[in-house]
């Protein structure tokens, strides 16, 4: 009888590794029948990423197929020879290879990267706009935040500070230190009379503060007057007259706004109209001329200090009145609580219109100081007020102007300031500030 082929004697338990005699059918730890041996698996070495075989594996490897052949057990690929998919089951492009954690599902990269020209128009230089000056120091220039970088000192709002020139005539407005709005506004502006002679003007307004809007009142009043004179003058029409005229528009103007918004009207229907004081001059080569309604001041400084100044205007006030009936001297009567309420200003509630004009002819040159009681509480009479003027105002009427203000903030500020410097005569055509 056939008898199964004999094995190799085994040394080792092929199911739990122990020793074995010599002989053994069986495992004497396990009880494993030993006469039952499997078929070793087919060994697979492993693979380089080229195909070859890692070398020392003990192994010897047939040469690959020649190519085209059909693939056969052992046959060795190269990674780009597989075909793949990406993460949706889509087919790899043909022309990058596959390899593992790697998706191929977006287009190829150049090898170089077009850089893009710039666009001239952002190479342009784009000019800055100049920064704001202080406007206490004079020095420091104002940062975005609205402060000084040298001083640190908090910059107005634009109503609060204002400064203007027109040729020889300047103003400067300030709100003051204790109002918390400047309700204060003016006009200046230069002209050429018809035989060409230079004419400078100036308005000054402020306004009522116990009326609604007194801002507003003030603005619209030295607008309105301030394009009346500029349009009569040069027609030829009279200084005088023209003041008259202005005057008038100025009235006419703060009238119009007791008409608008009627919200105002209906959240408080028992304040006072828009309200405000008036006072201009015109200088030219040989006439001074000035106008009022109200209690806003206009003096005469000669340039030559010798010669006595002098106060042009006459006050629409309960202390003037109180004065002119003889009923108290002038001190007396500006001591007086009441000295500063008013009997004439500009509004639709005002009594009676009754514009006040004057004109003079000076003997010498100097300058006309127009200004609202802001100014004039600290320098009162015409005396003071030439010791306050800087003696070279005719020739530098924005600095006049500024040194003026100054002198109301130091002497306390309580009320807003607006203060106009006019040369006289007025100079040619194209004379300014120094």
């Amino acid at each position: 009888m056939s008898q199964m082929p004999q094995q190799a004697a085994l040394s080792k338990c092929p199911s739990c590794a122990e020793p074995l005699e010599s002989g053994d059918l069986f495992c004497g730890a396990c009880g494993h029948d030993l006469s039952v041996v499997p078929v070793p698996p087919q060994d697979h070495p492993t693979l380089t990423m080229t195909g070859s075989p890692v070398p020392g594996d003990g192994v010897d490897w047939p040469a690959p197929e020649p190519a085209g052949s059909g693939s056969t057990p052992g046959e060795v690929h190269l990674p780009a020879d597989l075909p793949g998919t990406d993460s949706g089951g889509k087919p790899l492009h043909a022309q990058e290879p596959a390899a593992p954690g790697v998706r191929f599902d977006r287009p190829p990269e150049p090898d170089e990267y077009p850089l893009q020209a710039p666009d001239p128009r952002a190479a342009a230089a784009v000019p800055e706009e100049p920064q704001p000056v202080c406007v206490a120091c004079r020095a420091g220039r104002v940062d975005s935040d609205g402060y000084c970088e040298n001083c640190g000192h908090a910059q107005p709002r634009e109503r609060d500070h204002m400064e203007r020139e027109s040729g020889p005539v300047a103003a400067v407005s300030d709100r003051g230190l204790r109002h918390h709005r400047n309700e204060d506004s003016f006009t200046v502006g230069h002209t050429a009379l018809p035989d060409g002679s230079p004419a400078a003007l100036a308005i000054v307004c402020d306004g009522v503060s116990s009326a609604t809007r007194p801002d507003e009142a003030s603005a619209a009043a030295a607008q309105a007057a301030g394009d009346t004179l500029l349009a009569a003058l040069p027609r030829g029409t009279h200084p005088q007259q023209a003041m008259h005229e202005a005057i008038v528009a100025a009235a006419e103007a703060v009238n119009a706004l007791v008409e608008e918004p009627a919200a105002d009207r209906e959240h408080a229907p028992h304040q006072n109209a828009p309200a405000c004081t008036i006072v201009g001059a015109i200088v030219t080569s040989g006439l001074l001329v000035v106008g009022w309604v109200g209690d806003s001041r206009a003096y005469w400084v000669p340039a030559d200090r010798g010669a006595p100044a002098a106060r042009l205007t006459e006050d629409d006030s309960w202390a003037a009145q109180m004065v002119a009936a003889g009923l108290m001297n002038e001190a007396e009567a500006y001591a007086d609580e009441r000295a500063h309420a008013i009997t004439g200003w500009l509004g639709a509630d005002a009594y009676e219109l009754e514009p006040h004009t004057a004109s003079f002819k000076p003997d010498r040159p100097g300058v006309v100081v127009v200004c609202t009681d802001g100014l004039w509480n600290y320098a009162e009479t015409a005396e003071e007020m030439s010791e306050a003027v800087p003696a070279d105002a005719a020739e530098r009427p924005l600095h006049s102007a500024r040194v003026l203000v100054g002198h109301a903030l130091d002497g306390g500020g309580h009320d807003n300031v607006t203060v106009a410097v006019l040369p006289f005569p007025a100079p040619p055509q194209g004379a300014g500030s120094a």
